[in-house]
């Protein structure tokens, strides 16, 4: 199980300062389990792991069936927490290679998270004389980038198939009941999955948004599912031995000491994706009311080649959580060479991940003595059961760590500014006063 080490904190935190926090996450933590705060009607994942629609998980697993079947490509078109999730596990349990590799499950391609004409073109390309599905994940349907590109790739699939043979390509994770992608997924037959009414979109990587991509490229998801259990019946104990506590307690802390930006690192580079997952989570949760650690990241070692020079001698607002793993799910050993012309034979003998761990220890004392504070989160391997821990204890700490801060880690006001404007530019019926204000604005 995930262990989160914060001894190497009280340096620059005391341990009066640490206890007070300790106190306040112990409230956000009752808050969060008896459901009595802000966001109340959006806590569906605490439970998840455990409530979880197995009827549905299979009817998920026999369309990934389907889709591995009569596909070499899978278009997940999504943005946000309905395309993050499902990248980052891919890319954590098979690999960042995964759809250049060989193998028996089909690429699996994200579109719809950006407005990029270039992007687009290429995904059209790498689809070019190959079978494909496309699995569209919205709440409502309605979200300009995935309805834009599902247009584009659903006319596609239509003239490429006949609309009845797109219909059977075409999956849809959206509303249950209501809102324009379940409509048009009823008229046209779709077999469609439930985004859960009381779980946010950042929330819901153990939901049909994440588990159906993650099915198709090979995942073990009933692994996540146990992995995700483990996590909720450490997380929901009450003390200090409660690793989500340790993990609130200490960014909550330094954050009050001045600490406002944390990074978070790791020594592999397929946990990229799953950095880019926890940036979304923690900063759309927690950024708001002018409060909120900001959500940065590193990819390590390669990054302290580039970033090392700030993390070691940069501005001191900083602090740094680096997830570790125990061991490798593939080792390589150093071999020896006669002329050791690169002065390394020193590591013969020794396995890469032996030498990564050192790296990241060596690393670490730098940077505290640099004056950045450091938290570690262990695991055991990369593998499906971590992936489920690590994802239900990143949101269960989330969670506690909001309500800490006092705001509310279940919505998201200040997502909507951005809309307002842009479809005012674009000329969306509706917003014409707006257009008008912001065309004098720009010139």
């Amino acid at each position: 199980m995930i262990k989160v080490t914060h001894e190497i904190t009280k340096s620059f935190v005391s341990e009066s300062e640490l206890n007070a926090v300790f106190s306040d996450v112990e409230k956000a933590h009752q808050t969060l389990v008896n459901g009595t705060g802000p966001g109340k009607d959006f806590l569906g994942w605490t439970t998840l792991p455990r409530d979880y629609d197995r009827d549905e998980l299979e009817r998920i697993k026999a369309a990934a069936a389907r889709i591995r079947k009569d596909s070499e490509v899978l278009l997940v078109i999504g943005i946000g927490g309905s395309y993050l999730g499902a990248r980052a596990a891919v890319e954590f349990i098979k690999s960042p290679f995964y759809n250049q590799q060989k193998k028996t499950t089909p690429d699996v391609l994200f579109v719809g998270n950006n407005l990029s004409p270039d992007y687009i073109h290429s995904i059209f390309e790498l689809i070019k004389d190959r079978d494909f599905s496309i699995n569209v994940i919205s709440k409502s349907g309605t979200t300009t980038e995935p309805a834009i590109a599902f247009r584009l790739f659903r006319d596609e699939i239509e003239k490429r198939y006949g609309a009845a043979g797109a219909a059977r390509r075409i999956y849809a994770t959206t509303d249950r009941s209501r809102g324009v992608l379940k409509q048009v997924a009823t008229a046209q037959g779709y077999e469609t999955f439930a985004v859960p009414d009381n779980i946010g979109g950042r929330y819901s990587v153990l939901t049909a948004v994440g588990l159906l991509p993650c099915a198709v490229a090979g995942l073990d998801v009933d692994m996540m599912f146990a992995g995700a259990e483990e996590a909720m019946d450490v997380c929901y104990k009450e003390g200090a031995s409660n690793p989500a506590w340790i993990y609130a307690a200490a960014r909550n802390a330094l954050y009050r000491k001045g600490y406002c930006i944390e990074v978070l690192g790791c020594y592999e580079p397929g946990f990229r994706f799953m950095s880019e997952w926890w940036k979304q989570l923690y900063g759309e949760s927690e950024g708001k009311d002018r409060k909120g650690i900001f959500p940065a990241s590193v990819e390590l070692t390669a990054d302290l080649h580039s970033m090392g020079q700030y993390l070691q001698d940069g501005e001191r607002k900083l602090m740094e959580t680096i997830v570790t793993f125990d061991r490798p799910m593939r080792d390589i050993t150093i071999p020896s060479q006669a002329e050791d012309g690169d002065g390394l034979n020193f590591l013969a003998g020794q396995g890469l991940h032996s030498i990564n761990t050192q790296a990241f220890k060596g690393t670490m004392l730098a940077h505290m003595d640099g004056g950045v504070p450091n938290i570690e989160i262990s695991c055991a391997a990369p593998d499906e059961r971590t992936l489920g821990q690590l994802v239900y204890f990143f949101e269960f700490a989330c969670g506690v760590s909001g309500y800490t801060l006092g705001v509310n880690p279940f919505d998201q006001p200040g997502v909507e500014a951005y809309k307002v404007n842009m479809f005012a530019l674009l000329g969306k019926k509706g917003y014409e006063e707006k257009r008008e204000e912001l065309l004098k604005r720009l010139g």
